[in-house]
Formats: C-alpha cells, structure tokens, sequence
C-alpha cells in the first residue's frame, strides 16, 4: 500500500481561508485558495535567501515558523551545517520555513539580532524570535529545538 501524499495547510494572503493542500500538488503546480481563487504562496523545498530588504516579508509575515540560518561565505562551520539546513528545508517544507541571510552582506538583520557568533540558527514565529542555536549542531538536536512547532 502507497503512503499517503503529505498535506499542509496553507492561510490566503488575500482573505485568510485556510486551504489543504497535497504537497506533491503544491510542488507541480501553483495552488490556489479555494475561497478566493487567487493563488497561494508554494512551499520550497529550498531555504529561501533573506536580506535586510525582504526580512519584513518573508520572515516577519510568514504564516510558518521560520528557522534562519545565519552565515557568510568565510565560515567554515557554516559551509559545515549548510547540508544540514538545506535537508531540513526539504524534510520540513509546509511546517517550517527555512531561510538563509548572509551577516556580511546583510549587516542591519545581524546586528538587530545581535548576532555574534556564526552559524546562528534564529527560529522566528509569528514574527518574534523565539529560540536561538550558536555553533554548529546535529540534525536531531536542531529538530528537537523545532519540534514544539510542527
């Protein structure tokens, strides 16, 4: 017997209605809200880049909860945990959003953050930050931080 196709629930944008939504769907084609018929933000499979100009709109408004990875291109724990993140984005798509924003180029986000140590991991949700992993850490230990929110 198949195992059943992975469902998440996606909140319009434009009126709010909470829609199903078959993952595998989602992935082939752009869904829409059953209420409005407008289309509904698509799940990634792929950790979305943040910067200081989209932070507000991707992060602060997203409907998930958000696990960012804090990083830049010199850092060799960084480029360590990054296959790590990128799994995780893969594996949790529709129940947590995964997002990347590089310190060095993105200064402002870093520094509101106070972030002094990389790789940090911020998880943010309903806009707030609500927890913080320094260093690099397994894959079990930075699920079981997100496990209250899936």
């Amino acid at each position: 017997m198949a195992a059943p196709a992975k469902s998440l629930i996606i909140p319009c944008p434009n009126c709010g209605a909470k829609n199903r939504v078959r993952m595998d769907a989602a992935l082939r084609q752009q869904p829409v809200c059953g209420k409005c018929k407008l289309a509904l933000p698509a799940p990634s499979l792929e950790p979305t880049v943040v910067t200081d100009a989209n932070f507000g709109s991707v992060v602060e408004r997203s409907h998930l909860p958000v696990l960012i990875d804090m990083w830049a291109a010199w850092c060799g724990p960084c480029r360590l945990i990054a296959p790590t993140v990128e799994a995780l984005a893969r594996e949790l798509a529709g129940k947590i959003a995964v997002s990347k924003l590089d310190v060095d180029a993105n200064p402002r986000t870093a520094a509101r953050f106070g972030v002094q140590s990389i790789p940090t991991l911020l998880i943010i949700n309903n806009g707030k930050e609500v927890d913080r992993i320094v260093g690099v850490q397994s894959r079990e230990a930075i699920l079981s931080r997100l496990q209250r929110f899936l």
